[in-house]
């Protein structure tokens, strides 16, 4: 037994000094997923049903038809916790930038890219394979950088050169399409617009920009195994034409195709928190594939490493009607140390914070 722990964990480890990520392990050539990659059949194996069509909420004069939007907003975020967003001021361009970017960055010189290979989340530019490679039960097959974006965003010179004029641009289209989510979300909890605001739910902004190579044995791994968002929202930009984003709705998987010019909204755990269960945090994945690389950003609203002693619980106006609070109260920096400590083995991190 305790060989086996020291192989796979010696693997790991010289996996991982190798700064080379999945990507490193296609380029080599490889034709096996490495042992640590592979998932028990069981959390791959998937039938997934097309019965539930993914709510598209159009945000076109957003403020002319904001009852309707509210309501869609509403339903979506009771039901699913999930839906998709056109017309929502992000430019193409500036998407298509993005996207661009993580090929450009990922795809450049192995010495290149060592330079922001670290463990270390304190740092507002991370580039690594797995956040909770040492910890999961399986490693997911995806290569990853993290800008932490927003209140204190990096110098231009710590951020890696395809990034350096394109993400300064989206984080601030970012924030704006944040603020007036959270408006919509503020009101379809019957509270007013301003409310998740002056949580300051929007005012942190990480940024994550996966790549997901192709993988020769997808049937063994996950590119993203099962979990759900640790901050208050998710804003997704997905690739444009490979899928593989699963959702788990009424315990069956539901494909998300790709929707070229869409940008995919999910609740995460602690907008549910906040909530009392009145929101719902999507669980979700991404399967692994032969296609590749596949590229996604995801946005998070959530302040990383936060110096804020403000206490997040169930809110009160939500309590009035005699409902029990679900949740105790939690700082950020003790919900981020628990995420980040158990990583994402498939159980969500909520029920460590159930009274």
């Amino acid at each position: 037994m305790s060989t086996t722990i020291y192989d796979r964990l010696s693997e790991i480890k010289d996996f991982d000094e190798a700064k080379a990520g999945v990507k490193g392990l296609v380029d080599a050539g490889i034709t096996e997923v490495p042992r640590f990659f592979i998932h028990p059949t069981e959390k791959i194996s998937t039938s997934p049903t097309t019965e539930l069509q993914i709510p598209v909420i159009d945000m076109k004069d957003v403020n002319m038809r904001k009852k309707e939007i509210v309501e869609k907003v509403k339903e979506a975020s009771e039901t699913i916790g999930f839906f998709k967003v056109v017309n929502h001021g992000v430019p193409n361009k500036a998407m298509d930038e993005m996207l661009d970017a993580i090929k450009r960055f990922m795809e450049d010189d192995e010495e290149v890219k060592k330079k922001y290979y670290t463990r270390d989340y304190k740092r507002k530019v991370v580039y690594n394979c797995n956040f909770d490679l040492y910890n999961s039960p399986a490693a997911n097959w995806r290569d990853s950088l993290f800008l932490n974006m927003a209140p204190d965003p990096p110098e231009k010179e710590e951020v890696p050169h395809a990034f350096r004029e394109i993400v300064f641009e989206y984080s601030f289209h970012m924030k704006k399409l944040g603020e007036v989510l959270l408006e919509l979300i503020s009101e379809a909890l019957g509270l007013k617009p301003d409310y998740l605001k002056e949580m300051e739910c929007g005012k942190g902004i990480g940024i994550a920009c996966h790549y997901y190579p192709p993988c020769p044995e997808p049937h063994l791994a996950l590119g993203t195994s099962k979990h759900s968002d640790r901050g208050f929202l998710t804003i997704l930009l997905h690739d444009k034409t490979i899928g593989g984003l699963q959702i788990l709705y009424k315990n069956k998987w539901v494909d998300v195709p790709p929707s070229p010019g869409c940008l995919i909204i999910n609740i995460a755990d602690l907008l549910q928190l906040i909530s009392n269960d009145k929101l719902k945090s999507v669980e979700h994945r991404v399967l692994a594939s032969k296609e590749g690389p596949r590229l996604s950003v995801a946005c998070f609203l959530v302040t990383q490493y936060s110096p804020s002693s403000m206490a997040y619980g169930p809110i009160m106006e939500l309590l009035a009607n005699g409902s029990a609070p679900i949740y105790r109260e939690v700082v950020i920096d003790e919900f981020n140390k628990y995420y980040y400590s158990k990583g994402l083995d498939g159980k969500s991190a909520l029920d460590h914070f159930k009274l």
